[in-house]
């Protein structure tokens, strides 16, 4: 894994969401986005909870990374049995999320980041090779298997993909 490579894709969507946020008018904000039933604003904020999701991301791997593989095996079953419940609370906890306001969701999102730069740099590389099975069905990001690298990896691209559906400025 190229860890400065991460932490320079995580210091680009950092700066870039800055730049979201500072170029947004309230209109913006207020407009549906492009292929999501989110307005702008609730977007952004989904943007930071994919940062924020990683950190219990590394928590599971750390637990299940280190039980018998059938464990996150079955895990991971039940969680994509329980998709559709998913589907709603994910969407919901960011229609609610987008009301703390986009300047204090760039301030949470600097506090993750600076925290995941911190958790990178104290993995071990045996850590990073640990992993364990997720949910394929929550998220087109997820894939059967991924290591602690992977989840590392997976902020940044739940953030391009969803930064390309925000609609400022049209």
């Amino acid at each position: 894994m190229d860890r400065q490579a991460v932490h320079e894709q995580w210091e680009r969507d950092r700066v870039a969401f800055h730049e979201l946020v500072a170029a947004a008018t309230t209109a913006d904000l207020h407009r549906r986005s492009a292929g999501t039933r989110w307005t702008n604003q609730q977007l952004l904020f989904h943007l930071v909870f994919g940062y924020q999701i990683v950190r219990a991301l590394l928590v599971l791997v750390w637990v299940f990374g280190r039980l018998p593989d059938p464990v996150s095996r079955v895990f991971a079953a039940a969680l994509n049995a329980a998709t559709r419940p998913f589907h709603v609370i994910n969407y919901l906890g960011s229609c609610g999320g987008g009301l703390i306001g986009p300047v204090r969701a760039a301030r949470w999102l600097d506090h993750i980041i600076a925290s995941l730069h911190r958790s990178l740099d104290r993995a071990g590389e045996a850590d990073l090779s640990r992993g364990m099975h997720y949910p394929t069905r929550w998220d087109p990001f997820f894939q059967p298997y991924m290591t602690l690298a992977d989840i590392y990896r997976y902020p940044a691209q739940h953030f391009a993909f969803h930064q390309r559906q925000l609609a400022l400025g049209r």
